[in-house]
């Protein structure tokens, strides 16, 4: 998949296999959910609106309230890329969303994952 067309998929249908994804090795619904309001800045309301318009991974960067101070400590490899080499702004965000749900289905702790 060319990533002009990764900027296109819906947060909508990422959403759920993120779930699915950190619920079959024991983590939450919430901490998936706290692990992006930290990400991105929306609260309940607000990723759930995102989810209901369906709206393209563009789209949610861009209305994103406001991105974590600390995204620049999100480091390492998603993808066979270390995050912090992509160029890309937007292709950049997406993968530090891959590796914060990366790190939350390997059993991180919250802590960790939040770079407190």
């Amino acid at each position: 998949m060319k990533k002009e067309n990764v900027f296109k998929v819906t947060f909508a249908s990422i959403y759920p296999l993120y779930l699915l994804k950190v619920t079959r090795k024991g983590r939450t619904n919430e901490e998936l959910d706290e692990v992006l309001y930290w990400l991105t800045g929306y609260n309940e309301s607000s990723l759930q609106e995102q989810i209901n318009k369906e709206v393209s991974l563009e789209t949610f960067f861009e209305e994103a309230p406001k991105l974590n101070p600390n995204v620049d400590k999100i480091k390492g490899v998603v993808c066979g890329v270390r995050v912090e080499e992509i160029e890309d702004p937007l292709m950049q965000k997406i993968r530090w969303m891959d590796k914060l749900i990366d790190e939350l289905a390997k059993g991180k702790t919250m802590e960790k994952i939040l770079r407190q």
